[in-house]
């Protein structure tokens, strides 16, 4: 579901700054704000990375990295 590379990009900067805020102000090493903040702001990553695929056929610099717990 590709959205409007410019709504995309709004919405990782705002996913940037909610997860800043979130490790900033954890209450906890296993702060359940953070880990949705995280999540949030994966997706939001992938959102922005399709939108820009799909509108002007380039791909980002970087990609998301492996979390090893997940590929046990």
């Amino acid at each position: 579901m590709a959205t409007e590379p410019r709504l995309a990009l709004q919405q990782l900067i705002a996913a940037l700054e909610r997860h800043f805020e979130a490790m900033s102000s954890k209450r906890s090493e296993d702060d359940p704000a953070v880990s949705h903040a995280y999540e949030v702001l994966k997706d939001s990553f992938l959102d922005y990375e399709e939108a820009v695929d799909e509108r002007f056929e380039e791909w980002l610099p970087f990609e998301l990295a492996d979390n090893e717990e997940e590929s046990d």
